[in-house]
Formats: structure tokens, sequence, C-alpha cells
């Protein structure tokens, strides 16, 4: 899946480091991941960058608060 995505080594570590620090599933794992790649879409970009998964965190976040 994170081939598909086009998503790079580094990139993928700080996903992981989200996914402890936020203490994910492997369901929010991949939300974090699906997430980040729509914004990337949304921008146009060819790859998820480090501004997509900490913007995809950041809602995540936000989802946690309101619910």
């Amino acid at each position: 899946m994170e081939r598909v995505l086009n998503i790079s080594e580094e990139n993928l570590l700080l996903l992981e480091s989200i996914v402890e620090k936020l203490k994910l599933s492997a369901r929010g794992y991949h939300r974090v991941l699906k997430i980040s790649r729509t914004i990337a879409d949304l921008e146009n970009s060819n790859v998820i960058s480090k501004k997509h998964l900490l913007e995809a965190e950041s809602y995540r976040c936000l989802d946690r608060v309101m619910s």
C-alpha cells in the first residue's frame, strides 16, 4: 500500500512515530495514510510529504478532541 501511495522511507518513519504518539491501531495508521494521500492529491502532489502527514495528524487529533 505504501508503494502505491508514493511515500518515502523517511516519511514512513514519521508516520510510525505519529502512530506511536497517538497510540493508533492499524486502522488508524491507514486512515492517517489515506488522509495524507487525499491532502497531497488536493495539492496536485505525486508524493506524500511531511507537511501532508502532519496536517493529517492534526485532523486526527481534532477528531479525538471532538469525540
